[in-house]
């Protein structure tokens, strides 16, 4: 059965804040933090993955995404909070090579 994630990225702590929802986390975060794909992300930087759920229900995934998408910003602050408080990036070891992150 597949998963489907509803994910919230930031440009930084408190920055702009993104809500999005895939069945691949994994490929859609390396595209986003890639910038490959133009729009939103890509134009004001949002490359950090804060927060995510997932389910193995498309339509309540949409709906969740929806909901996410209308609450105040103060709402989805205290959500990113609750699980995230240092705001740190959950993605930041899944991506080798990112651009600009270059470890060695």
């Amino acid at each position: 059965m597949k998963t489907y994630y509803v994910y919230i990225l930031a440009s930084k702590r408190n920055g702009t804040l993104y809500i999005g929802v895939t069945s691949n986390l994994m490929k859609r975060i390396y595209e986003h933090k890639n910038k490959l794909i133009d729009g939103f992300t890509k134009k004001y930087n949002i490359d950090k993955l804060v927060y995510f759920e997932q389910t193995k229900d498309i339509k309540s995934a949409i709906t969740r995404e929806k909901q996410l998408k209308k609450w105040n910003r103060k709402w989805k602050l205290e959500l990113i909070e609750k699980t995230n408080p240092n705001w740190d990036d959950l993605a930041e070891d899944w991506i080798p090579n990112q651009v600009g992150n270059d470890r060695q």
